[in-house]
Formats: C-alpha cells, structure tokens, sequence
C-alpha cells in the first residue's frame, strides 16, 4: 500500500485513463449527474452556483489563494494533476507524541471507568477491541481529521486539510481543453517538472536580464522638499485613508522620490476601494515638481468624471491653481480646439491633461511630460499599448485596474512589474449581491420595483447598441409612467456624458446603457444593475459593471440575465466566477480566474504556455520564482529608503522645515559650488540615489574635475548618503536607540529581509571570512534552529549549524521562504510611518546591533556606522552585480543561439524553394 509523503492514504482504482468528467462539461451537456452532485448545472433556464458545496481554499502565484470544489482539476506537487472529488473525515494516521500519549490516557481512563462501573470483562474487551475502529467515537482515543479525495489516473490520493497548500487549482490558458490525469505510479510526473524547470531557468535568465536592464534606465527624482506641499494637498481628502491604501501611498512616492528609475507600478483595487486617490496624489507629486502629467482613460465618460474630480481637487478655483484640459474624440489635430490644446501641452502651459485614446495621437507633443497614468489599462488595445510603450520611454507610469489582463497579471506575479494591491475596503461598505438568472420579464418587475420602492435608480445594460430599443419597449410595458433615457458610444459628441449627468441628477428612473458606463460612473443613488445577456461580457467587462452599484452604506444589487440558448463553455465559466466572486476586494481573484478561463498569453514575449500546461500555471510560476532565486545566489532584498532615527536627526535624509518655515534637506550641494540650479538639483537627485559607495566616489571625482575642491560642509553631508548606499543595499529599513535599562544604548539597524544564510554568505567574502567586529547580527529563533535568539557576533566565525531550517521535503523550504519574503516586504512597506524606535518590537526582526552606541559622540555616529556596514554593502553589492550581468550574458547567448536556428531555417526554406520543393 502506498503511503504519501504528508501521512495520505492511497487507494488503487481499476480504472484506466480520465477519472470522471469536469464541471463545465456537465454544464455544457446538462447532464445528470453521474451519482454525485458537485457540479453547477442549468436548472430551470438557471445556473446555479457551488456556493451549496463545500469548498476548500488553496494556494495560488501571488500569495492569493483561490477556493476550488468537487469537479475541479487540482496540481499536487508530489502526484501531478488529478481531480478533487470530495472531503471527508478519516481516522488520523500519523500523532505526534502529544497525541499518543492523550490517546493512551484517554483508553486507560476509559478501561478505568468500564471497571469502576463494575461491567463485565467481556463488555470491557469488545470495547477494546473497538479501539481505533469505525466505532469508536471519542475523538481523542480515536483522532479523527479531514482529507482531501484527489482522484488520479491509476489512484485515489487522501491528503490532509492542513497539508492543501501543496495544492493548487489546475490552470493551464485552455480550461475547456480538459488535462490528462497523472499516475500516481512511475516517473512520468517527475519527468515533466523536471523540463518544465529546465525551462524556467532559461526563463528566470530573461527575467533577471530584463531586471538589469530596467536597472539601467535612470531619470532625475522628483524633490522630496515638495513633499511638504504634498501634505498640503493630501489635507483636502475628505476620507480616512484605508490600510492599504497608505501603503500605496508610500510605494509610489518612493518609486518617484526614492529610485532613479522610472516608475513602472501597477495598482490593482476594488472598483470603488480608492485608486483614483492614489493617482490624484501621484499626478500633484508631478505638477508641483514643474513637470507635465497625463491621465489616460478607455472612455470619454470616464475621462469625463476624471477631469471633474481633478478640477474639483487641484484646478485653478483651488489654492494649488495648476492649468487642467482635456481631450477626448472629436478633438483631433486639425480642428480650432484640438489645435488650441496641443499647443498649449507643447508650450507647457498646461499643467495636467485629462485624456480619451486621443493622448496616444502622433501629432501629441508634451513639453515635458513627467507622469502618465493609465485608467483601467485591459481596456486597451495592441496597438494603444504599443504607442504607450514609445510615450512611456524614461517617464514614470502609474496603471490603475480592478481586474488586469492575464499577461499584466502574470508579469506582477513573476516581479517583473512593481504591483501593490488595495484589498481593504471603505467603511460601512457591503459587497453587492449577486443573482445569475435566465431572461425573465417578472425577475426584471421584481428589481426594478424593489429599487424604485426605497428611492434609489437602475442602471439596466445590453451588449450592443442595436439591443437598446428592444430593452426600453420590455422596460417601458412593465412600467408605463417610468422615467427612461440612453447612453451609447455611437451618440453625438459629449451626448453620453450629458445624459449619464442628468440621470445622476436625479431627473431619470432608468439609465439604458452598453458598456459606456463600465468605468467612471459613481453615482451613489443607483444600486440596482440589471444586465442583460451577461453571457456575451467578458469577465473583467462583468465586474466593472457590478462595481458601479454598492458604492455607499446602502446595499446594492447586480443581476446578471442569460440566455438558455446562448450559454456556452466559458461563458458560464464567467458567469459562475461572479456568482463565487461577490465578496469585496475580490478584483484580484476576478482576474486570477480570467487567467485561468483565457490563458496567461506569453510572458516577455516568449511562448511558455506549453511548459505551464505540464505543470498549471500556479506551480509553473512557483518553479520559475525559485529559479529566479537560485539564480541570484544573494537573494538579500534591498530597500528604497532608511529611516534614521538616530539624536539630533544624525544621519537622516528626510525632509525638515526650519523655524521660518522654509523647507530643508539633509543633503544640498551649495549654491557656489554649482552655481547652475538645473544641474544642481540634477546631481543632488543622482548623489542622494547612489547605488554603491562606489558610485558616489566616481560622481565625487567628477565634480572636482569640473568645479574644484569639494567645499567642507559637502564632504560632510557626503557622508550621510555614503551611509544610506550601505543601509539600502543591506535591506535596513530603520535605525534607532534602544536603551537597555543599565545607562547604556544599543544602536539597532533593522533588516527585515536579512537572513542567517545571507549574513553566512556575506562572511565569506569579507576578511578572515568572518562578519565585521563590532557589529552583530540578531536572529528570531524562527529563523533558526533553536528555540531561543541567536546571535552572530561580530569577528566571530559564523556557526553554520544554526542556519535556517531545512526540512527533508525541499518543497517545504521553499514554501517557508516565500513566506518570509512576503512577510519582510510588508514590514518594508510601513518603516517610513515609524516616528519613534520605541513604536516597534526590534526583537521580533532580523537586525543588526551596534553595543553601546550612545559612547560616541554626537557628530562622529555616522562614521562609526559607514565604517562597520562599509565591507558588508560592498559584498552584497558586488555578488548582486556579478549575478546580474551573468543573467544578463546568459540570455544574450540564448538569443543569439535561436537566432542563429532562425537564420538555419529561412536559409534551409530558401534552398529547398530553389530545389522546387515545397517542405
């Protein structure tokens, strides 16, 4: 008998080949089940949902985690692709020591009971024998806990609930095209991971070079002094700002205070959970540095609400007075007010504009553009993208989407785009219900009337513009008195927009719509959407239109209507994903779902579909994640930014006010120095930036050959950012006094990413391969071997034996490092909130202690520290660069070698062309 690595039972099947059939091919067929009803089906003209069934919660790329029921086609690492059948209650194999000794206490107790109630000797030994038996009931003589039944070609496979997060749903670009089941037995499955990670690492190469390359890509920082204004203008949001929203926050004024790159971020939220906000903010950041800014909208109406929005925070009737336009369709170069517009955009007379797909036009030239935002970017097209790409050359791109196409999704996943991600929702928000139901005049009375009865409106939307006036005659014989207008793409220039206006007034019961109104359109008195033929939207379409209702306290409802007829495979795909997706925050999922539904396309242009089919595309990205890692050697992750929280604000480089009320900065280059003001702030923005210390010397040395002596005062300063190049690069994020309680202080350098295998890797490359004297490093005993806090002590040779924790199943390992990376980038994310060291608990962090810092004098504290994390930042720096420009060697040579068969191949189809054959 066969027994899996997490304690399953197995069981032989004398079946061969395809166990059972998927759920979407019982919906498509309507058939009945054959014994068991763990499929949705068309009942009655109506899908219904799973959400009867039991449904279990596994992993999925990302950290998200995607619910799957009986029917779906599952991925376990260990056994390959099988099929969930069911959950049940098994007796528990495997007890830990605990449990076998309450067990054996808890049938001693019981023998004791039966004796002392003075039964009989046969009663007492039919009840041992009963022991571990389908009767016995006590469940801590007889340990009971739930399995998963994944059924596989020659198998059926019992895995512990506690164990699903070696699961994952199977999804592959193709959910129609049903997968071949594994075998339990042999090497098959085996065989297939181990090509499809052979394909990974030539992928985790392209990856790591296009990382490189991105790297190389420099602009000047926007002047963290204006982040002063900035707080100015975040006064004039009326709202409490989400949890996760601050975070966003933070991520986009590093990315464009913080990096000498260009901001490439993708933010995926809620529709309605606050990305405009986040734009808003991004777009002031832009204009208060004296650049241009532009927001870039799929629809006239969204670009409509936007410019309002915009006006209403920024405009010229606002203190801040910058100079906003827009332009949409109708406006185009060779008319009076498109002409007039661009001439302003060239001139820079214009601060911000507002803008439909006429932005992306060739005759659009900025003056100097600092900042696209792209709203709601699955919207666009090939060739939209393509123009996008040659605007976006060297600037900063903010993407906003609350469902990113598969591809966009994919690429976040992998790290190849920056993503932050705004689940929480608003206060006293409720998620909109959701009903899935064929065509039916009376459900459609029913709605309508429930909305108009509590004096709210209806939003009521067909697919085509043609389908509008066969809605308004269905709407207008329910309702004969009921107030009615149109919005479509095909009106007069601006009609949309009017009407959308006035039915926000009030003036309307009913707004006949097509998608127009899938993106902008916030009105809080409509709660209420009836969308008809829902089977002809596609799924990012379907949610954006459920999110323009529940925008307020009061509830909201979305009923998606179908035709018997015109259901097909993926539509009722879509159509069950938002039946299961209706909780709030659930774009992420929407779009993890659509990934599954229509395939996840390329990756960087290279064809890996095939290789994501072997294996899903959950496991295919965890593979490439951990070539990716392997690759790097020195996985240590860096930070944007140090907060320095050392007496006096020594070593900081934050933003200060003085008493007169002007703004400072910790690192200036006197105006003598460099008389110039443009290359001034030029060369202060890429000093405050510095990768290495390396780098700063070279830019130093520039400066003395063309504008002489450093002056002392800027010798001084240069030592800060020398400090900061080291902090950055060692992944500390804040540094701080602890006071021990003796008279003495410890300085605390937390490094939130920093592991014991890193700072053992790092050692070996410094002198003597020991760690630098005088600094220690701190470990959580999580982090380690042993129970309690370790320490590696400065000059001391590092014990190997207490490293990470490494189980016998390597697939554990990594699941544990996944973990700990999510987990220290969240920390990362919120060191820049800390005001006092004493608002965190540096012992539950990886950190390095300096003893008895408080002995230095102030004033010499940043030498102290250059000079103990100096040899440590050069080490890391080097091994990163080194492993960069390997990647980087490594794909070139690729792309040589498949252009070279490339070649082979046009050269062999020319020669066989002469010969007159046709191969």
């Amino acid at each position: 008998e066969f027994v899996a690595d997490e304690e399953s039972n197995f069981k032989p099947l004398n079946v061969k080949g395809k166990s059972g059939t998927s759920w979407f091919e019982e919906l498509d067929n309507e058939l009945e089940n054959d014994g068991a009803d763990n499929g949705p089906r068309i009942i009655n003209g109506k899908l219904i949902s799973r959400g009867e069934q039991q449904g279990v919660r596994v992993g999925s790329a990302g950290g998200w985690t995607l619910e799957v029921f009986p029917g779906d086609f599952v991925v376990h690492r260990k056994y390959g692709i099988g099929r969930f059948e069911s959950t049940v209650v098994k007796p528990k194999k495997s007890l830990t020591p605990e449990e076998k000794e309450a067990k054996a206490l808890r049938r001693n107790e019981i023998v004791k009971n039966m004796i002392k109630d003075r039964q009989n000797s046969t009663a007492i030994e039919i009840v041992v024998a009963e022991f571990g038996t389908e009767r016995d009931l006590d469940p801590i003589s007889n340990p009971q806990q739930t399995v998963l039944e994944v059924s596989y070609n020659d198998a059926m496979v019992h895995i512990p609930v506690d164990k699903a997060y070696r699961l994952s749903r199977y999804r592959a670009g193709d959910a129609v095209v049903k997968p071949r089941l594994s075998r339990v037995k042999g090497e098959a499955w085996n065989k297939a991971k181990k090509k499809v990670e052979e394909d990974t690492i030539q992928m985790a190469q392209d990856v790591l070079a296009l990382y490189a390359t991105r790297e190389t890509l420099t602009r000047a920082p926007f002047d963290p002094t204006k982040e002063v204004t900035m707080r100015d203008f975040e006064k004039t949001f009326q709202f409490e700002p989400t949890p996760d929203q601050h975070k966003c926050f933070e991520a986009v004024e590093n990315d464009m205070v913080w990096r000498s790159r260009p901001m490439d971020r993708l933010v995926c939220g809620d529709v309605g959970f606050g990305k405009t906000e986040i734009a808003l903010r991004a777009l002031f950041r832009c204009v208060v540095n004296g650049r241009q800014a532009a927001l870039l909208s799929p629809t006239g109406v969204l670009a409509a609400q936007h410019m309002k929005t915009v006006l209403r925070r920024m405009g010229e009737e606002t203190g801040f007075n910058f100079n906003i336009a827009m332009l949409r369709g109708g406006m185009g170069k060779n008319t009076k007010v498109g002409k007039q517009i661009r001439d302003q955009i060239s001139n820079g007379d214009i601060d911000i504009i507002v803008g439909t797909h006429a932005l992306l036009s060739s005759g659009m030239n900025f003056k100097d553009l600092g900042l696209l935002v792209v709203d709601e970017e699955q919207r666009f097209g090939v060739k939209q993208k393509e123009r996008l790409k040659l605007i976006c050359s060297g600037i900063d791109v903010l993407t906003l989407s609350a469902t990113p196409i598969p591809r966009t999704l994919q690429m976040s996943l992998s790290g190849i785009r920056d993503t932050s991600t705004i689940r929480s929702p608003p206060p006293m928000r409720k998620a909109t219900i959701t009903f899935v139901q064929e065509f039916n005049k009376i459900f459609i009375k029913e709605a309508i009337s429930r909305e108009l009865a509590r004096g709210g409106q209806c939003f009521f939307v067909v697919p085509r513009i043609a389908q509008l006036q066969e809605a308004e005659t269905i709407i207008q014989e329910l309702f004969p008195d009921i107030r009615m207008i149109q919005a479509h793409g095909r009106m007069q220039r601006g009609g949309a927009e009017e009407n959308v206006a006035a039915f926000a007034e009030g003036n309307y019961d009913v707004l006949l719509a097509t998608t127009v109104i899938e993106n902008g359109v916030d009105i809080p008195t409509v709660n209420t959407i009836i969308i008809n033929n829902a089977q002809a939207f596609g799924m990012s379409t379907l949610y954006q239109l459920r999110g323009r209702v529940g925008r307020s306290h009061v509830q909201g409802y979305a009923y998606f209507l179908h035709k018997e007829d015109a259901i097909t495979e993926q539509s009722a795909m879509r159509l069950q994903a938002m039946a299961d997706l209706h909780e709030l925050g659930s774009g992420f999922d929407v779009a993890n779902r659509d990934l599954e539904i229509r395939g996840a396309g390329s990756l960087l242009g290279t064809e890996q579909s095939g290789m994501a089919a072997k294996v899903g595309f959950d496991l295919y990205m965890r593979m490439l994640k951990k070539s990716i890692r392997q690759l790097r050697g020195l996985d240590l992750p860096m930070v944007p930014r140090t907060n320095v929280l050392l007496p006096g604000k020594e070593g900081s480089l934050e933003i200060g006010e003085r008493s007169d009320g002007s703004v400072t900065h910790a690192f200036t280059i006197p105006k003598m120095y460099i008389p110039d003001e443009k290359e001034r702030n030029q060369q202060e923005g890429a000093a405050r930036l510095a990768e290495s210390t390396d780098q700063l010397v070279a830019m130093t040395n520039s400066w003395k050959d063309l504008y002489g002596p450093l002056p002392p005062r800027l010798q001084s300063s240069l030592k800060t950012l020398h400090l900061h190049a080291c902090t950055r690069t060692l992944g500390i994020d804040l540094v701080g006094f602890v006071d021990n309680g003796d008279g003495t202080k410890d300085c605390v350098l937390r490094s939130p990413g920093l592991r014991p295998r890193h700072w053992a890797h790092i050692s070996q490359f410094l002198p003597r391969k020991v760690p630098t004297k005088g600094i220690d490093a701190v470990f959580p005993s999580r982090f380690t071997k042993t129970d309690v806090c370790v320490t590696m002590k400065g000059g001391t040779k590092v014990d190997l034996t207490i490293l990470d924790p490494t189980n016998d199943d390597d697939e554990e390992e990594w699941d544990a490092l996944d973990e700990e990376e999510v987990e220290a980038m969240k920390e990362i994310s919120s060191a820049m909130y800390v005001r006092s060291i004493d608002e965190v608990d540096m012992e539950d962090y990886p950190r390095f202690v300096i003893r008895g810092m408080n002995s230095i004098k102030t004033g010499s504290r940043v030498d102290v520290l250059l000079k103990l994390l100096l040899p440590a930042s050069k080490v890391v720096h080097a091994k990163q660069s080194a492993d960069k420009e390997k990647a980087r060697l490594a794909a070139d040579i690729r792309e040589k070698r498949e252009a070279m068969k490339k070649h082979k191949k046009e050269q062999d189809a020319m020669t066989s062309r002469r010969l007159g054959y046709n191969l």
